[in-house]
């Protein structure tokens, strides 16, 4: 794997932010907001405890998420994604581009649960992208204990999102009616096979996310997540029970540019281990618009990244549409011929 910047760090690491916090009192919280703006400003990421998740689900995740990369390969292809046109189900290894490059991983991506739009020539193309998931028959325990990851995920998230609302000058609620009909959350379960022996291969290239917000669960002892900083690359191996959390670009948007969606890759474990990762990404409905907010003075926005090979768009359907159509070009070619033309 080739790449601009320089190799791993150990000088920097993660900031750690304590989310229960917001519950210790006025002066407690106002700390707490006032650092999640500075470290999601300077970083763009950060160490999540404290988040109220409970640790039996997490437990019972986990060993699910094994569960599934476990069963016989039949099983898997059944639900392959290749078989839905919203870009749902199960990717075998190899499956995957990030800038064109293959993604050494296998994954099952799960969208909010809906049924497919009647859609005409005149709706929006990213529409399509609304739809039901496939999930493995002979493992019903996936599809419950999603549910129930969603579900507090969505609640981490949704604090989250009001506190940074308050810490740049908003209104708690600002950020509330983009999500309040339709949120686009998608999990993926990640499984990084062995690859690097011992040098670094791909997992997943170097990207941004493109929501709102990720929230990143690891195997615990498992590293490979790097992110970039000022040109260097910072590992952030899991820390015992955290999340990992980082900005996509659709709060660059909102913030014009004064929290920075971040540039991140995962470097394959060795051959003989691997590693499970499930991140949740949340996000607005398909056809909502980010608020841009009016920041304080003493907060200098930049404007948002300017990059004619990835452009950011503020409607959040029409961001996530280029990177599902990138990521997995031959279930666009199947599905979404006149997309790809």
């Amino acid at each position: 794997m080739t790449t601009s910047a320089a190799a791993p760090t150990a000088a920097l690491s993660l900031p750690i932010l304590d989310l229960s916090r917001l519950d210790a009192g006025p002066e407690e919280a106002a700390a707490f907001r006032a650092e999640l703006r500075e470290v999601t400003h300077e970083y763009g990421f950060f160490y999540l405890t404290g988040h109220g998740v409970p640790a039996g689900l997490i437990k019972r995740v986990m060993t699910t998420s094994r569960a599934f990369f476990n069963l016989p390969e039949d099983d898997k292809m059944a639900i392959e994604n290749l078989k839905s046109p919203h870009f749902r189900g199960y990717t075998r290894v190899g499956g995957e581009l990030t800038q064109g490059k293959v993604d050494w991983r296998e994954q099952i991506d799960i969208g909010a649960e809906r049924p497919a739009l009647e859609l005409t020539t005149d709706d929006a193309d990213y529409l399509r992208l609304e739809g039901p998931n496939q999930w493995p028959e002979n493992l019903p325990a996936l599809k419950e204990v999603m549910a129930q990851w969603r579900d507090e995920l969505n609640d981490v998230a949704l604090r989250l999102m009001q506190a940074w609302a308050l810490s740049l000058g908003a209104p708690q609620d600002v950020f509330d009616a983009a999500f309040a009909e339709k949120p686009s959350t998608l999990i993926k379960i990640v499984r990084y096979p062995g690859k690097s022996d011992p040098t670094p291969k791909q997992g997943v290239g170097a990207h941004k996310d493109s929501g709102v917000l990720t929230l990143l669960f690891v195997e615990p002892g498992k590293g490979g997540l790097q992110v970039e900083k000022d040109g260097e690359w910072i590992d952030a191996p899991p820390l015992d029970g955290a999340f990992v959390v980082n900005i996509g670009e659709l709060l660059e948007v909102a913030t014009d540019g004064y929290l920075k969606a971040t540039v991140h890759r995962v470097i394959s474990p060795l051959i003989g281990t691997d590693r499970i990762s499930i991140p949740f990404f949340y996000s607005p409905a398909l056809d909502a618009t980010i608020p841009v907010l009016t920041l304080p003075e003493e907060l200098h926005a930049p404007g948002i990244t300017v990059d004619p090979e990835n452009p950011i768009f503020t409607t959040y359907g029409e961001n996530v549409l280029k990177s599902r159509m990138r990521a997995h070009p031959d279930v666009a070619a199947i599905h979404h011929p006149d997309l790809v033309k």
